[in-house]
This record gives C-alpha cells, structure tokens and sequence, in this order.
C-alpha cells in the first residue's frame, strides 16, 4: 500500500489504522475441526530494565503529571512487567501463516490517556479496523503517530493535538475521571507494505507511550500479569509462532506442528535490552530536580508512588 499524507480532525471517532497487508492474503473463516491449543509462558531472558525516566520539571504539567510520580519529580515508565515467577506481561503471541480458521472477530480497542498516561500500553489491532483514543485529562496532549520497522526505523504519521477534556477544572489534582470522555482523534493513517507496528507518544510528556501490533488472523495473544497466553481452536498444520514485545528487539520465531485435538505447551523468552534506554537517569540533582522551577512546588504523587 503507498503512502499517503492525511488531515486530521479533532471529533468524536477513532483512529483508523490501514495495515499493509501481502498481496492475494485474505483470511477465511471456517469450521474448525479437531482443532488443537497451545499454552504457555513468556518470560525475559536477562536482567529486568530500570524504568525509564522522565523529568517532571522538563515537561509541562509538572504538578497534575505529579501525581503518579517517585514523589521527588520524576515521572517512570515502566514498560518491562515482570511478575513474580518471571513471565513478562504484555507480550503478544501470534502464529503466522493461518489462512483459514475460527471467527476473526475484533472489537474496536480503546486507548485512554488517563493520568498522564496512554492505558493500555499494548494493543492488538485488526488490519483496516480502528483504534479510538480519548482524553480523560483536564490537560491538553500532543498526540505523535508513527509507524516502525526494524529495517526503516520510524516514519511520522500524524502530530495533532488532543485538547483536554473540559468536564473538570484544568490541573484538578483530585480529579476522579467520573465524567464523560473527552474528544478523539480521527483521521485515516496509511502504513507502508509490511510495517506492522504503530507507535504512539505524547509530545507534551514524553513518558506517555502506547504500542499497537496488526494481526492478520485470530490466532493470537496477549499475556497476563504472569507472562501466561494461551491460543486454540488452531486448525491442525504447521506453523510460526511469534512473540513480540515492542522493546526488546525482533522477538522469538519457533516453528510448531499442531496435531489434531493436541494440546502444545512452549515456555519461550524474548531477549531483555541491554544499555541506556534513555538519555535521563534517575537521581536526586538541583538540575533536575523541584529547585530548578524558582519557586515552591509540591509534587505528591497522590495514585501510584513509583519506586
């Protein structure tokens, strides 16, 4: 698919995202007979990153954004979810290669900003179906759209702002979101042939980040707080299962072989990065810390304490 420029709106409707999908490819739903499963658990393979950090005094908003913050202004994303035995949540599962098999049947994700926040920081998406974002905040984002691939790197789709939801008084610390959605984002967004992945950041806090993969069949998942998935009714065949997480490089490949009425169980890693993540690391200095404003600001972090 070619790429196009696009314009964008500011209303009640969604983002509409049209994946590059291999030509003739088109997937068929049918009846799935002695269809198989597979089960298992993602984990990291090395040591689980320090969140990234971000400055709430570089950024706009220091005092509202504060509020899910280490209490000494700054502000960390935690996109490594490790649970207890390991498995690393948020990692899609996929197999590629079914051409035919149960309903593909997708409801249109939504994505919140809440809090200073993109919720969730996954998502799966279908080719050529939505995803709808809304503001929640009574602050004003910068809504950056990009898509990536390991070979091309990034290319900038969209930068639009998303204005702040207006139902309650701008910087209400105290704000409980009891209200409706403020308005979304809308505009068509072309991907180049074969890129799969969509980023999306917050130009203003540069903390706010969201990923989307596009599937091309219902054969996929995402895992649990514990790194656990599991995929059925997979018509009997051979294929390439795939697991992705968006920081941790091209992900896992393994070639499987689904029996009739089998049950597979793959306990399977993604490689952990290694080095600086961020051109911030996280320490008590005058430079990046509240003295640096000129005046008295109290940052408590009044929903997540952030160690």
């Amino acid at each position: 698919m070619s790429v196009r420029s696009t314009s964008f709106t500011l209303g009640i409707g969604a983002l509409i995202l049209l994946m590059g999908v291999a030509p003739g490819y088109a997937y068929e739903a049918i009846e799935v007979e002695h269809g198989g499963s597979i089960e298992g658990t993602i984990t990291l393979d090395g040591s689980v990153p320090e969140p990234k950090g971000f400055n709430l005094i570089t950024f706009p908003d220091p005092t509202y954004c504060g509020r899910i913050s280490n209490g000494r202004g700054w502000r960390l994303l935690h996109d490594f979810v490790v649970g207890h035995q390991g498995g690393l949540k948020d990692a899609i599962v996929l197999l590629e290669g079914v051409e035919a098999g149960k309903p593909f049947e997708m409801s249109v994700p939504l994505i919140e900003a809440r809090d200073c926040m993109f919720q969730p920081f996954m998502t799966v998406v279908r080719n050529g179906h939505a995803v709808e974002v809304m503001n929640m905040d009574p602050v004003m984002h910068d809504i950056q759209g990009y898509e990536t691939s390991l070979e091309a790197g990034a290319r900038v789709l969209f930068n639009t702002p998303l204005v702040m939801n207006h139902q309650h008084r701008r910087g209400d610390l105290h704000a409980l979101h009891n209200h409706a959605p403020g308005k979304s984002l809308v505009g068509p967004i072309y991907l180049n042939k074969g890129r799969r992945t969509f980023y999306m950041q917050c130009g203003f806090h540069a903390y706010m980040e969201s990923w989307a993969m596009a599937v091309n069949n219902p054969y996929y998942a995402l895992t649990d707080a514990e790194g656990k998935f599991k995929i059925d009714q997979i018509p009997p065949g051979t294929y390439q299962v795939v697991v992705w997480h968006p920081q941790t490089g091209p992900g896992t490949t393994k070639s499987i072989v689904v029996r009739p009425d089998g049950k597979l169980v793959e306990q399977l890693s993604v490689p952990a990065p290694k080095g600086n993540r961020t051109a911030y690391r996280v320490m008590d200095n005058p430079r990046f810390g509240l003295e640096s404003l000129g005046y008295s600001i109290d940052i408590k972090p009044l929903l997540e304490h952030q160690h």
